[in-house]
């Protein structure tokens, strides 16, 4: 688990332009599995603490409106200067929370990167 959490770490932070931060968690505990920034000051484990709280309001949601076999796959949230992801695996216990700069962020690229990880995140944690 360790290695691949670290491979996907570095992965992200050479592939995805304008890396700021990511974090791996899980939705029931909270747990961090894994974090980095590279920004001293933004703490990727903070902000998962913070939007495990938005995947769970958009999880009671859906069952609120009754609907019938939707799931969360990804929340986008877009800040003056950052994007902020949270793709959710596909089974719906782990969620990536990505921080990126969206002046130099390709938006295409970065999903493709997090939709192969968020499949072997089911699997591998």
């Amino acid at each position: 688990m360790s290695d691949f959490l670290t491979q996907f770490g570095e992965d992200l932070k050479k592939n995805v332009p304008g890396f700021i931060a990511v974090s791996v968690a899980e939705i029931a505990s909270g747990m961090s599995y894994y974090s980095q920034s590279v920004v001293a000051d933004f703490d990727p484990e903070l902000a998962s603490a913070y939007n495990l709280e938005v995947v769970k309001a958009k999880m009671n949601a859906i069952k609120a409106l009754n609907l019938q076999g939707q799931v969360v796959d990804n929340i986008m949230i877009t800040l003056s200067t950052q994007m902020h992801i949270i793709d959710v695996s596909d089974n719906q216990q782990y969620f990536i929370y990505l921080a990126v700069d969206s002046t130099k962020a390709n938006l295409g690229m970065t999903k493709s990167i997090l939709n192969k990880y968020k499949k072997e995140i089911a699997t591998k944690l």
